[in-house]
């Protein structure tokens, strides 16, 4: 076991990474790593390097040859990702009106203020803030 700082970084796997690439920009801000896209002879993209704030996030085009296959590919994802945000309101909004389907609204629930959607690729995302107070 590792006794060092440790990371997680999602690597999701999207059916058109350059149209994530665009919909995580728009909705979080996510900015490509200079270098650290990679596109295969074929056109898709084997690798992205995303930054979000100062968190990274890696993805991929499907590559179902290999198994590599995303959540619509699969029926549905398993997972969720809760992500910070400065306003959950606006982030889940911004999604919603970029093409993401509206899971659960926006609410004051479990000390935070926090909703789900489906980005167009399947992956649910739970942006959440601070909470408001009531009749704000």
């Amino acid at each position: 076991m590792s006794s060092g700082p440790q990371n997680l970084v999602p690597y999701l796997t999207v059916d058109d990474a350059r149209a994530a690439i665009e919909f995580y920009g728009r909705v979080f801000g996510a900015e490509p790593i200079d270098g650290e896209l990679f596109e295969m002879d074929d056109g898709r993209i084997g690798h992205a390097s995303l930054l979000i704030g100062s968190n990274r996030l890696y993805l991929s085009d499907e590559y179902p040859e290999m198994n590599v296959k995303g959540p619509t590919s699969r029926g549905g994802t398993t997972v969720a990702i809760v992500i910070d945000v400065d306003d959950a309101d606006e982030t889940y909004d911004v999604a919603v009106h970029s093409g993401a389907t509206a899971e659960r609204p926006v609410e004051n629930q479990h000390g935070a203020r926090s909703g789900w959607f489906i980005d167009p690729w399947g992956h649910r995302w739970s942006p959440t803030s601070p909470e408001k107070p009531p009749g704000s």
